[in-house]
């Protein structure tokens, strides 16, 4: 089996191996047949497409898997990247090498990486978060959880949502460094990069843009200058209005480094009690 990675909006950086790979293959699956097929379509190639997506991996996945014992040559691709990232891919590679399948990969474009290359962030560990959940309280909650990553995240997002999940990643993890990156390798690429409130005040009064973003967060202070203490209490205010005063002095804490206990007793002073 062969996982392929396929361009994520410049036909250009789909490789002469992805290519051969996909012509050759006995079947190609794919999260959308319709737009594999049209990639398929613009370099000439007409393959046999089976759909492999979150809604039916599981019914799917053992047909795939006794095509694969009798020898077939299967190719993995997602809709526009490398696969496996964000979605169902990885449990068939599982089964696959516990049935004693090789695998393959074939590099190539990748959103995630390419979102952290034009960030100007820390490269040297990060954690690819993927995507948030929708509903604030829960989106909130996942945010605090990724907190303290000693490392750069790498969000995903729908763009109408971007506006509000900047908005919640401001108030988690405070004035953090970042950049919204979108339409990656295409025409209008442009990459906007500020503190995350600058970029939860920008999208908030522009709206949401065009093309799926790429999130890039980065790490919590320690090698940076740390905040003001006007300006740890302003994140804890902010935090204070939608969190207790525990759970506004954890966040605050994982945002800028300072000590959760410190950060209570300032907390309860900034409720009078």
């Amino acid at each position: 089996m062969h996982l392929v990675a396929t361009p994520i909006g410049n036909l250009g950086d789909l490789s002469p191996r992805a290519l051969a790979t996909l012509r050759d293959a006995d079947v190609v699956l794919c999260e959308d047949t319709r737009i594999t097929a049209r990639l398929l379509g613009r370099f000439g190639v007409q393959r046999p497409l089976q759909a492999y997506h979150e809604h039916n991996a599981a019914r799917v996945r053992p047909r795939i898997l006794e095509r694969l014992r009798a020898g077939a040559a299967v190719a993995l691709v997602s809709d526009a990247g490398t696969p496996l990232i964000s979605d169902p891919g990885y449990k068939l590679v599982r089964a696959a090498i516990d049935a004693g399948i090789e695998v393959f990969v074939v590099p190539g474009p990748s959103a995630a990486l390419a979102g952290l290359l034009v960030s100007g962030l820390p490269t040297d560990r990060f954690f690819v978060a993927g995507f948030l959940p929708s509903r604030g309280t829960q989106r909130r909650r996942a945010i605090a959880e990724i907190a303290a990553v000693p490392g750069t995240l790498i969000l995903f997002e729908a763009a109408r949502r971007l506006p509000e999940t900047l908005a919640d990643l401001a108030a988690e993890l405070g004035p953090r460094p970042a950049a919204v990156a979108r339409e990656l390798t295409k025409r209008f690429e442009e990459v906007r990069r500020g503190t995350l409130p600058e970029l939860a005040a920008h999208y908030a009064a522009s709206g949401p843009p065009r093309g799926e973003p790429v999130i890039v967060v980065g790490p919590p202070a320690g090698t940076t200058e740390p905040p003001s203490g006007e300006e740890v209490d302003a994140l804890l205010a902010e935090a204070l209005e939608r969190q207790s005063p525990a759970a506004a002095a954890a966040a605050v804490a994982a945002a800028t480094g300072r000590s959760r206990r410190e950060l209570y007793r300032r907390a309860l002073a900034l409720q009078g009690r």
